[in-house]
C-alpha cells in the first residue's frame, strides 16, 4: 500500500508539470496564432488554449496549494521556512498573473472572432490585448521556474 505523503508528493509534482507545462504551450500555441494575423486561426486557437488554461492550468493551480499544505501538515514542517514563503509570494504572482491573462486571452479571441465573421482585419483593441497578454506572461513563467528551484533545493536562508 503506497503511503499517504508520497502519493501526495506523486501527485504535487505531477499537477506541476500540468501546470508548467500546460502554461507553457498554450502560450506558445496563442502565440503562434498571434504571429499568423489570421483572426479565422486565432479565434480557432484561441477558444482550445481558453479551454485548456481552465481545465489543466486552472485545476493544477487548485491542486498544487492542496497538496503542498497537506505534505506539511504530515511532515510537521514548519509552513513558515523561508523558501516556503518566498515559494508562496512567487506562486501567487504567477496566480496574480494567470487570472488576467485568461481574461486577456477570451478577450483576443472574441475580438479576432469578431474580426472573422465581418471581415475585417485585426484591431487595436486586440494588439493591446495581445500586448499585456505578452508581458503578464513573463512574470508568471519566471515566478514558475523559481518556485521549481525552490522546491528542488529547498534553501537554507538562515545563515
Amino acid at each position: 500500500m503506497i503511503d499517504t505523503f508520497v502519493w501526495l508528493k506523486w501527485v504535487h509534482i505531477v499537477s506541476s508539470t500540468m501546470l508548467f507545462g500546460f502554461g507553457a504551450g498554450t502560450a506558445y500555441y496563442q502565440w503562434s496564432a498571434h504571429r499568423t494575423g489570421d483572426p479565422r486561426t486565432i479565434a480557432r486557437v484561441g477558444r482550445m488554449v481558453v479551454r485548456a488554461d481552465w481545465i489543466f492550468t486552472g485545476t493544477s493551480g487548485v491542486v498544487q496549494p492542496a497538496t503542498g499544505f497537506a505534505m506539511i501538515y504530515l511532515t510537521g514542517a514548519s509552513p513558515f521556512e523561508p523558501w516556503l514563503v518566498l515559494s508562496y509570494i512567487l506562486f501567487g504572482v504567477a496566480f496574480a498573473c494567470w487570472g488576467p491573462v485568461v481574461w486577456l486571452q477570451i478577450r483576443a479571441q472574441r475580438l479576432a472572432e469578431e474580426a472573422a465573421r465581418i471581415g475585417a482585419p485585426l484591431g487595436a483593441a486586440y494588439h493591446r490585448a495581445m500586448r499585456l497578454w505578452f508581458f503578464l506572461g513573463w512574470p508568471a513563467f519566471i515566478s514558475l521556474l523559481a518556485v521549481y528551484w525552490l522546491m528542488v533545493a529547498k534553501p537554507d536562508f538562515s545563515g
